[in-house]
């Protein structure tokens, strides 16, 4: 099978050091984990402004509608930033006929970003043109491992960014009913690409098994540092919030809430839930992994990273606000916020096994119940509530922890 430079056979000794030194080199032998590479790192910075574009939407117009469509925006976005955290998972970025195409894809992700504000006005078309760009480079990519068989979901990928672009000629419901139509392709595509008839020749696999034999340590962590550059997206809003607002007593207790805020929701995932990740991956192979991935990394992370953006617009618009009521809508925000991202990792350990789910349940009625504070006391109130709820629920499952492997113990004595 042909690399980037028209190589076969065994990899390149550059290749081979690489993966050695655990460097950014191809994963060849599936004895060396991968890591992430500084341009797939600086590519996710690039996306993330896309996260911080769909934050500035919600922070001017907090409203149900305004949610749906940022709901719309992200969902598409997110389906071809999780294709190429697949694509440079198996086609790393180690030569440079690789790594340009791949700053290529960045721009279109940038003009994307950039067309986000008028997307749904004068800049759909400005939009699509980016998504089609951001496509038709991955489809290219993925081409040096899967050939023509790329098709099988290279077409539908594009089909979905037409119907973007068609979305920036028309206007009102026409609008969102494009929007909606890619959705429902990309939904279909991995099914479309499983059921292909063409197969390969050496392995009789599809093309959704193949691209299921992926380094889940470089998955896992690839999707991991995208959520913390979202994180600190969300303290950035802190910053943006406070403006030029004088640093007194109030505001600095706000603004240690709102980081302490942040910390806890990086807590939630990092401290356990990614090894446990990349654990469950790694018990699992081919179109079992593929699925797997799909429904944790993107189905299950969808939430979750919006509702990172969903939390830094509350706080964007309460953190002047501190000593006061809320309106009702930066309240839901800062509750609502949590509430999505819980509610996503809920679904992300449900679809991993990963035990236990009853507390993050529990607190994710508990953030959301917050509202009430900041519409009835004030934001600072909530913000504090906010912060409790999440500590007492890592504590608790820390002590359920501490008690399964005592159990676990015992029994291994026994």
């Amino acid at each position: 099978m042909a690399d980037a430079d028209g190589a076969t056979g065994a990899p390149r000794a550059a290749e081979a050091s690489g993966t050695a030194t655990g460097v950014s080199g191809a994963h060849t032998s599936g004895t060396e984990d991968r890591r992430v590479s500084t341009l797939e790192l600086f590519f996710d910075l690039v996306f993330v402004f896309t996260l911080t574009q769909l934050t500035v939407l919600l922070t001017h117009d907090l409203s149900f509608a305004q949610a749906g469509r940022v709901l719309l925006i992200f969902v598409v976005l997110f389906w071809m930033y999780g294709a190429y955290a697949y694509l440079t998972n198996q086609v790393p970025p180690e030569t440079n006929a690789r790594r340009l195409p791949l700053v290529l894809g960045m721009s279109g992700f940038l003009t994307c970003a950039l067309a986000i504000p008028g997307v749904f006005k004068d800049d759909g078309v400005a939009f699509g043109l980016g998504y089609l760009l951001v496509t038709v480079v991955h489809s290219a990519l993925y081409a040096l491992i899967h050939g023509r068989y790329v098709l099988s979901f290279a077409l539908p990928n594009v089909a979905a960014a037409l119907c973007v672009t068609a979305a920036g000629t028309v206007g009102g419901r026409a609008t969102e009913a494009w929007w909606l139509a890619a959705i429902v392709i990309q939904t279909v595509t991995p099914g479309i690409s499983g059921r292909i008839t063409g197969r390969y020749t050496d392995t009789s696999e599809p093309v959704t098994s193949r691209v299921g034999a992926l380094d889940p340590a470089h998955f896992v962590e690839r999707h991991g540092l995208l959520l913390i550059v979202a994180f600190g997206e969300s303290v950035i809003a802190i910053g943006v919030g406070s403006g030029d607002l004088r640093l007194d007593l109030g505001l600095f207790g706000g603004v240690v809430l709102a980081l302490a805020l942040a910390t806890a929701l990086w807590w939630t995932y990092f401290i356990r839930d990614e090894a446990a990740a990349e654990a469950a991956l790694r018990r699992v192979t081919g179109i079992t992994r593929f699925r797997t991935t799909m429904r944790a990394y993107f189905y299950c992370f969808v939430p979750m990273l919006l509702g990172v953006a969903v939390l830094a617009a509350g706080v964007k618009k309460s953190i002047g606000h501190l000593p006061d009521q809320l309106p009702t809508a930066p309240a839901v925000a800062l509750a609502g916020g949590v509430a999505l991202f819980l509610a996503g990792n809920v679904a992300f350990r449900a679809s991993l096994r990963i035990a236990p789910l009853g507390y993050r349940a529990v607190a994710t009625a508990a953030a959301l119940a917050t509202a009430l504070l900041g519409v009835q006391v004030d934001a600072l109130a909530e913000l504090f509530a906010l912060v409790l709820v999440l500590v007492a629920m890592l504590l608790a499952e820390a002590r359920w922890g501490e008690c399964a492997d005592a159990e676990a113990a015992a029994a291994a004595v026994g």
